[in-house]
């Protein structure tokens, strides 16, 4: 894994970033400030623009204004694979696998994707071992290591949302934004997910859009509460979960405990996020 940047400076500053749609405002004016190590969590009803903010992150969105500085860049108009480059891994709410191919080989191909040699990886066979090595420890890290021969097509959605993580790990990144990891799995495998992504190193900064704000609660320090695009609360995660205006934005939802428990729509947790 990357080293971990000096205290107090942020992996992650993102300053008044917008995005519009015609007349919608998606994302109006949001800023995040993410120092080394931090698991924080950005919760909303659907509609909220949680995915349109990680695409603003990622660089699949590109925004109408503010900027996006990684561990002292500012990335705000670099492409995603740039992004990429550069320590931003991203997961995604449908899981992005070559389903024809084997879950082994979908975790070689990211490898490769960050290779320095790409080209000459695939020419040296001891090179290629390595890949292939390190992938099957990705898969090991998320469960999948007995599953590594299958088609990534023959697997369940679960198993495909691992595939996907084992995938972004294999980037090394700085910076993994996960998009509702927990949607549509099983209850074992929220449990591995939950340790899995406890066991990344601090050298790796998390950021996950969710609606189980059980898993959200269990998993992050601090949330950002997004409704209509913009930011109506943040802090540390127990006390977002507990606020008044959280409470309100969720339409007194009764899934949002003294404990932070249940899904925040109070229904559906495997909904899309708008």
């Amino acid at each position: 894994m990357t080293g971990t940047p000096a205290p107090g400076h942020p992996v992650l500053q993102a300053t008044g970033l917008t995005r519009r749609y015609g007349a919608l405002t998606a994302v109006d004016d949001v800023t995040l400030r993410l120092p080394a190590g931090a698991r924080h969590a950005v919760i909303g009803p659907n509609g909220a623009g949680k995915t349109t903010l990680l695409g603003l992150l990622a660089g699949t969105e590109r925004p109408d204004r503010g900027s996006v500085v990684l561990d002292g860049t500012d990335v705000s108009r670099r492409s995603p694979s740039r992004r990429s480059a550069l320590g931003i891994a991203r997961s995604f709410q449908q899981p992005h696998v070559v389903t024809g191919s084997s879950a082994l080989d979908n975790v070689v191909l990211a490898l490769w994707r960050h290779h320095p040699e790409r080209r000459a990886a695939w020419r040296r066979p001891a090179r290629l071992r390595k890949l292939t090595d390190s992938a099957l420890h990705h898969l090991d890290t998320v469960g999948l290591a007995d599953l590594a021969r299958l088609p990534a097509g023959s697997l369940s959605h679960g198993q495909r949302r691992l595939l996907d993580l084992a995938s972004a790990l294999a980037a090394d990144p700085r910076l993994l934004l996960l998009d509702e990891p927990a949607a549509g799995l099983t209850d074992d495998d929220v449990d591995r997910l939950l340790r899995v992504l406890g066991a990344l190193p601090r050298s790796v900064t998390v950021l996950l859009v969710e609606h189980h704000t059980e898993f959200v609660a269990q998993l992050t320090e601090t949330a950002t509460v997004l409704a209509s695009g913009r930011v109506v609360a943040e802090g540390g995660t127990r006390e977002v979960l507990r606020h008044p205006e959280v409470r309100k934005v969720y339409l007194g939802s009764p899934a949002l405990d003294a404990d932070g428990a249940g899904s925040a729509d109070g229904a559906d947790s495997t909904r899309k996020d708008g």
